[in-house]
């Protein structure tokens, strides 16, 4: 919680998105321990995304790692394998800042997304106040209910060219609130690679677009300034940068190439 149990609670994620001077800075979390959002909360992320579409972490520890990420100030997004409004209602009583819903491809499944996140009348999700979104009850209901309309973030992920294509559409959809392109399936889909000419084409149409309603839309790259600078120059108002298994292997090896650089004398 960012003020007292009772109090107005307010999304990091938002908060990073509105401040000034560059883009708001996250990572993926694909390691089910709780240290490594310790770890990235010490570095000064905004904000995880607990991956439970590719990574082998279950529900009671998406638990634990959503209450270590608001203990420590971070925003906390969970990536949901599918949409199925199940798990979303689990993820979001955890305590999860918002949802990320993977291959949006239509202004349907957006609908479907919005309707699975949001309380009547915007959607269909059910009151569970009593739960740590509702600080165990002692939220009034009245404020678990704007929290869930107002700052909870869903942010639907465009992964093919029909997606691409309807970004904009996507993004006016009542109760979507940012996209993240992921470049990486879409490439694919079309069969070619990412910095195909007609990829970056559909990208940039689809930064267009998004920002045209008015909508967030980040990416996710490596975890260097490079990377940054160019989804900056791309117009994308977020990143991620790698995840924490990726940054751990690269920190190891740069340790072991740092060791082996030293020679014994004689």
């Amino acid at each position: 919680m960012s003020t007292g149990a009772t109090g107005p609670r307010r999304s990091r994620f938002r908060a990073a998105l509105a401040r000034p001077g560059g883009p708001a800075l996250g990572t993926w979390v694909k390691l089910p321990v709780t240290e490594s959002v310790e770890l990235l909360a010490l570095a000064g992320f905004d904000f995880v995304v607990v991956d439970l579409e590719h990574a082998p972490i279950d529900m009671q520890t998406a638990y634990q790692l959503i209450g270590t990420a608001n203990q420590l100030g971070l925003g906390s997004i969970v990536r949901i394998p599918a949409l199925e409004p199940g798990v979303v209602q689990r993820v979001l009583d955890a305590g999860a800042e918002g949802v990320m819903v993977p291959h949006v491809d239509t202004v349907e499944q957006a609908r479907a997304a919005v309707s699975a996140v949001r309380f009547p009348p915007l959607g269909a999700r059910g009151v569970g106040s009593t739960s740590r979104a509702g600080a165990w009850g002692a939220t009034a209901r009245a404020e678990y209910l704007r929290y869930g309309q107002e700052e909870v973030v869903l942010i639907a992920q465009i992964e093919s060219a029909r997606a691409a294509s309807s970004a904009g559409a996507i993004a006016a959809v009542p109760g979507v609130d940012a996209l993240l392109v992921g470049a990486a399936d879409l490439s694919t889909s079309e069969g070619t690679t990412e910095d195909d000419p007609r990829i970056v084409s559909l990208v940039t149409a689809a930064v267009e677009d998004c920002l045209a309603a008015g909508v967030p839309i980040g990416n996710a790259g490596a975890a260097t300034a490079e990377s940054v600078r160019r989804a900056v120059a791309t117009g994308y108002t977020f990143t991620l940068l790698g995840n924490d298994a990726g940054l751990l292997g690269a920190a190891a090896r740069a340790a072991v190439e740092a060791g082996r650089s030293v020679r014994r004398l004689g």
